[in-house]
């Protein structure tokens, strides 16, 4: 009894320190993105980022046991689940370049939300009533946080929800399919979507042709491609680093924990959006903003820790 009381405790300490580890190096990657977004493309910037990390992942699949760790029989999972990571990740920094980090972290919370609302229609889950208020309560915070009809509301807003809302897909996708190879897998496959879609993206909007728009979310996406400036490239190699040790980290926490366990530890993601929002271009939230974070941050936690209501 008390081996095994030890074992659980020592793998949840691992799940959630590996979850704090995870926020704490992604936030510092979003916060590169934002700070080169007037700078580079953004699928540029991605490309970078994505080669940078696999090499990073690389080293790892080496110490785990070699190349034959990345033998899967569901490429197409992988390919699938990689595309929807992209394409979240897109709709985030797209956003990102337009509104300041802590508040794009904020909007993202919804995640929560929408893989509730997807759950039933999707994988046939009851829901119940507890969660469907959460889920009020939840898109409550989040028109609060847009502010629709005010000066303050902007399109670009909308595009972490939409990133939200991307990142619900995944996760339905993984809940349904299931998901067993390892954390290093897992990251590998990522990368190489990402490095196949920046790419194919870069031969089409690369020439900067579309570029030219008032729009930062929009001018970021069309921006013509350069080679980065040697501090730069250094800054995009820490970036991918960062990106490459996190997302490890991430698959990490969900595979060794309950994810009831490490879940609510992905909300320390925000005061490290906050300090680092401050610390670079002095951005702090503003009541408004603080009131709508806490309702999607309480309505992820009750969706979280509400039981599942049985069947029949």
């Amino acid at each position: 009894m008390a081996t095994s009381f030890s074992s659980n405790l020592s793998s949840r300490s691992i799940g959630i320190l590996s979850l704090i580890g995870a926020v704490a190096l992604l936030t510092g990657s979003d916060s590169i993105i934002k700070w080169l977004s007037p700078h580079y493309a953004l699928h540029e910037i991605m490309l970078f980022r994505a080669g940078f990390a696999l090499l990073i992942i690389m080293v790892i699949v080496n110490l785990e046991g070699g190349i034959q760790v990345l033998r899967t029989r569901r490429p197409a999972l992988h390919a699938l689940r990689g595309l929807l990571f992209v394409l979240a990740n897109m709709f985030f920094f797209l956003g990102l370049a337009n509104m300041p980090l802590a508040d794009a972290v904020a909007v993202f919370f919804a995640a929560p939300v929408f893989i509730c609302l997807l759950s039933k229609p999707i994988l046939g889950e009851q829901v119940g009533l507890r969660r469907w208020m959460a889920v009020f309560i939840g898109m409550i915070g989040v028109v609060i946080m847009l502010r629709p009809g005010q000066d303050t509301f902007t399109i670009s807003a909308t595009l972490p929800l939409l990133a939200a809302f991307t990142y619900a897909c995944l996760q339905m996708l993984t809940r349904k399919l299931g998901v067993s190879e390892r954390a290093s897998t897992l990251a590998f496959y990522i990368r190489i979507m990402f490095i196949l879609v920046c790419t194919t993206s870069g031969l089409i909007l690369g020439n900067g042709a579309l570029s030219g728009s008032d729009n930062a979310s929009l001018e970021f996406l069309l921006r013509a491609w350069k080679w980065p400036e040697g501090h730069h490239l250094m800054i995009m190699a820490l970036c991918g680093s960062l990106v490459g040790i996190g997302t490890y980290l991430l698959s990490q926490a969900y595979r060794v924990t309950d994810v009831s366990v490490v879940a609510p530890f992905e909300y320390a993601a925000m005061p490290f959006a906050v300090f680092w929002g401050y610390q670079l271009w002095g951005d702090w939230p503003d009541f408004i903003t603080l009131g709508g974070s806490l309702l999607i941050i309480l309505s992820g936690l009750v969706i979280l820790f509400t039981k599942q209501p049985s069947v029949g």
